[in-house]
């Protein structure tokens, strides 16, 4: 789907760490220095779906296949990044080519993990991280407002002028200190070809990821507490994890992994939250398909039509579309399978315009 994460942060604040985690592989190198991350490293991560699972108890396929996502590790940012400082002007080119943003941000103590600011504070590293953003913001406008400034005068753009006036009033919104998600005209035409072409750092989705040490996994501490006052006032959520232990829960099997978060006083790893949730802020929704070679979940975007919904699999399918055959994801669940859930007049025939709902499972009937 060419859509992805990006793991950010501060150097030795757990980035890295919590990318071998989550990848399930320790491929991103992760050492006690900044910038041990130089080429951001990418991974495809199955999404976490429990109704897989239910979905395979019944029809006992001969594999399960998962939605997928991807992150991306980029390079530890650091404070005047927009200046180049550090690897500033990579890691901002880096994280342009993203649609979500994963702050990870240290919220324990550990006299052993030298802190690149010299002590712990997320409200300090969050504020960093979001005005070296903000600045890159408003230098790629500033040069896009010199642009269209010209193309007004000489009269070469038709609509440069209009495009100008929503830049510079943008700008200047930038300028005040606030983040481009909050400016209040999101809906001009114009904003949103500035947005395609500029891709703002700051109008991406955030997800925050509070780093805590093993004890404040189960109850906050006055650095996540902190962490979640500032977040809710920017309507973002906040994802608890210890990197160090996700790390340790690699090569587990689910029942040790379960056992493990149990005796931790946690139902889910702090991970598993923050794929499902990256997936869900990135607009994605599963549906199923379901037979004995195997139960699969196909990635579409929310609002996708059937047709589309069918090209997934194959463009084929898309193309000669006739009609999906549809059965709710609950329906199938209580009435045990196809079958049974056919016969209880369960299962719908949807044509072109239907609008594909989360959990759906689909069989597809085409002429090519």
């Amino acid at each position: 789907m060419g859509l992805s994460i990006g793991i950010v942060g501060l150097p030795n604040v757990g980035k890295s760490t919590t990318f071998n985690a989550l990848t399930k592989t320790q491929n991103a190198q992760s050492a006690n220095y900044p910038f041990c991350t130089i080429e951001p490293n990418k991974a495809i991560v199955s999404v976490p779906d429990m109704r897989l699972d239910a979905l395979a108890k019944i029809v006992n396929p001969q594999k399960i296949q998962h939605s997928v996502v991807e992150f991306v590790d980029i390079a530890g940012l650091v404070k005047g990044a927009s200046k180049g400082e550090g690897l500033g002007n990579q890691f901002l080119a880096n994280i342009k080519e993203t649609e979500v943003i994963l702050q990870i941000i240290r919220c324990f103590e550990d006299s052993n993990i030298t802190h690149v600011e010299g002590s712990i504070d997320p409200l300090r590293d969050v504020e960093i991280i979001e005005t070296e953003l903000l600045i890159a913001d408003m230098q790629t406008l500033q040069k896009r407002v010199e642009k269209l400034i010209k193309s007004a005068k000489s009269g070469t753009e038709r609509e440069a002028k209009a495009q100008l006036e929503v830049a510079q009033t943008l700008l200047k919104h930038i300028e005040d200190g606030n983040a481009v998600r909050t400016f209040n005209d999101k809906t001009n035409g114009y904003f949103l070809l500035l947005d395609k072409e500029l891709r703002f750092l700051t109008n991406k989705e955030i997800i925050y990821g509070a780093n805590v040490d093993e004890e404040s996994l189960s109850v906050d501490n006055a650095f996540v507490t902190t962490l979640r006052k500032y977040a809710s006032k920017q309507g973002a959520e906040v994802i608890k994890l210890c990197s160090k232990i996700e790390e340790e829960l690699v090569g587990l099997s689910d029942e040790e992994v379960a056992e493990f978060l149990k005796d931790l006083g946690v139902q889910e790893s702090g991970l598993d939250t923050i794929i499902r949730l990256g997936f869900q802020k990135l607009g994605l929704i599963s549906y199923f398909t379901a037979g004995i070679k195997e139960v699969r979940a196909w990635t579409i975007h929310k609002g996708d039509k059937a047709p589309v919904a069918a090209g997934v699999i194959h463009k084929d399918f898309e193309k000669g579309f006739i009609r999906a055959e549809v059965i709710a994801y609950e329906d199938f669940i209580k009435y045990n399978g196809e079958a049974k859930a056919k016969e209880a007049g369960a299962m719908r025939v949807e044509g072109k315009d239907y609008i594909v709902k989360d959990g759906d499972i689909m069989h597809f009937r085409f002429n090519v």
